[in-house]
């Protein structure tokens, strides 16, 4: 009987100390820490300053009424086990939260008063009442405590998974595969050839990206890739897709730059290889996705005078505000060519500068320039990419096999804007300017000069249709055309090829989504005498 006795004394005074003493104040445990945490009683003279000896009666503190539901409770807790002490000023404040450090002490100086009492065999220390009291505190406070044991070991079974599981204590493995099937589906004759590329193909993209942070604002990123997907050649750079490669299995480190901030509005990148505009600055399009989602097609996926930037170099980010902010950039496409007309300064290269203006969550302006030497739009008209056209007249003429590209030099300016009408409804669009200029006459076998091109689009999306995650695509516009030349090799189009693309981007799950497309091309090339061209393509993207 006397063990039960203690266990009954114990269980009474600890369990009620656990429900109800005062969040900051326990006599003489708590000290000063209890006056500095409230910071409110500053201003209180200096005999409060101090926290107040013992309670011995519930009356002295001033906000506990004998209608608060746990008045009788508390002043058993008072009156009879002298655990309890309240705030310099007089106060309990019950319903505030406590600290760990608040109910460690609370309870160390109750679990004091626990042992004083059994030391001295105090009668009529536990009546019946007090294990009312404490069952029906139990009973009101059933769900919560229920509730906090499921979140702490669901917390717990969490941590032990991700503990289990991690790749490493700085590094995230990520990955994505892309595969396409894709095919010409209409069309035959472009610029008086045989469309023979016209079977259907399936190619891979595989992609296994190192995401690393050394100080958890930095990132090293390290990607290496296989791409073995072809374009349908069609005789002209328009219509291409974006996430083709060069048609081999071979793996190699495709994209490799670290990003780190100076200061809190500034953002230095270092890119290694295979840097691209987008690693530099926003490209303002709903669409650009990197191939792995997003539009199917080169055009489609940004403005093209940001193809004139690829290698290696440097970029930074300034944020003036959250609406205003600078991006520069350079990037070297010979940057490990020690060779004659090569290396980091000398050989092919692009220098960005953008101005992106953000004026609300819905609106997106860049205002872009671009100054390049012996880079190409990569879309367009087969004239549009200068460098390499004029290379195959040089072919021609000397009956050489192979065509050496002929220096260009290059100035470009774009307006990029997106705009969202509503959270379902995107417009957005761009319009492009090149001026390029060749700088070699091939010995006498060309002329030099410039070349005026332009292009424009107007893209439409639609988020989240059919349901969360999915994406629809309408691009409509004209691919880099040359509207002007002074180069008797290299003359304008005479007609105008218009750019017509659909996407619906479905998701399966979380990591799998299916993008069915069609790209249909009007007088490609700019020519209206070559067959309108439908390609195809059923795009599966996995991301892990």
């Amino acid at each position: 009987m006397r063990k039960l006795w203690k266990s009954l004394l114990t269980s009474s005074a600890v369990g009620s100390a656990m429900l109800f003493f005062s969040t900051a104040a326990i006599a003489g445990e708590i000290g000063d820490t209890v006056v500095a945490a409230d910071a409110e009683q500053e201003t209180e003279n200096t005999t409060q300053q101090q926290v107040m000896s013992q309670v011995t009666s519930v009356s002295q503190l001033s906000d506990v009424q004998p209608t608060d539901w746990a008045f009788q409770a508390l002043q058993s807790l008072v009156e009879r086990y002298g655990c309890i002490a309240g705030y310099p000023n007089g106060t309990f404040r019950g319903n505030r939260a406590m600290t760990r450090y608040e109910f460690a002490a609370g309870l160390n100086a109750c679990l004091n008063r626990v042992n004083e009492l059994i030391a001295t065999a105090t009668a009529d220390l536990v009546t019946k009442e007090d294990l009312a009291t404490l069952q029906r505190l139990q009973e009101n406070f059933s769900a919560e405590l229920a509730t906090l044991r499921g979140r702490v070991d669901g917390l717990e079974a969490r941590t032990a998974e991700l503990e289990a599981n991690q790749f490493s204590t700085t590094t995230k493995l990520q990955g994505e595969v892309v595969t396409v099937i894709s095919d010409v589906l209409s069309g035959s004759q472009v610029n008086g050839g045989e469309i023979t590329d016209k079977n259907t193909t399936l190619g891979a993209r595989a992609r296994v990206e190192l995401v690393t942070s050394f100080t958890g604002k930095d990132t090293l990123f390290t990607r290496i890739q296989m791409n073995n997907i072809i374009s349908p050649n069609i005789g002209t750079p328009e219509g291409n897709l974006f996430f083709a490669g060069d048609g081999t299995n071979e793996a190699f480190v495709d994209a490799l730059y670290y990003q780190f901030p100076v200061g809190e509005k500034l953002q230095v990148i270092a890119i290694a290889n295979a840097g691209a505009a987008d690693d530099l600055t926003d490209t303002v399009n709903l669409f650009d996705g990197d191939g792995g989602s997003g539009a199917l097609s080169t055009f489609g996926t940004r403005n093209p005078i940001y193809y004139q930037m690829d290698g290696a170099g440097l970029g930074v980010n300034y944020d003036f505000s959250e609406q205003l902010a600078l991006s520069l950039g350079y990037l070297a496409n010979s940057n490990n060519d020690p060779s004659a007309g090569n290396g980091l300064f000398n050989g092919g290269y692009g220098a960005l500068a953008q101005l992106t203006f953000k004026p609300s969550d819905r609106l997106k302006v860049a205002f872009t320039y671009i100054n390049a030497y012996n880079q190409e739009l990569a879309t367009g008209s087969n004239r549009a990419n200068v460098s390499s056209f004029l290379g195959g007249v040089v072919q021609g003429l000397t009956g050489s096999d192979e065509a050496s590209p002929i220096p260009t030099s290059s100035n470009s300016y774009g307006i990029q804007a997106s705009f969202a009408i509503s959270e379902k409804f995107v417009v957005g669009g761009w319009v492009g300017y090149t001026n390029a200029r060749s700088l070699s006459t091939a010995e006498g076998l060309i002329d030099t000069g410039d070349v005026d091109i332009w292009n424009y689009a107007v893209t439409l999306g639609f988020p989240d249709l059919g349901k969360p995650g999915n994406l629809a695509g309408i691009i409509l516009g004209m691919e880099p055309k040359v509207t002007s030349s002074s180069i008797g090799q290299l003359p304008k189009d005479q007609n105008t090829s218009y750019h017509i693309e659909a996407f619906y981007q479905y998701k399966l799950s979380d990591n799998i989504s299916i993008t069915p497309g069609v790209i249909w091309l009007t007088a490609p090339d700019h020519n209206e005498n070559n067959d309108n061209v439908v390609i195809g393509a059923l795009r599966t993207t996995f991301s892990f």
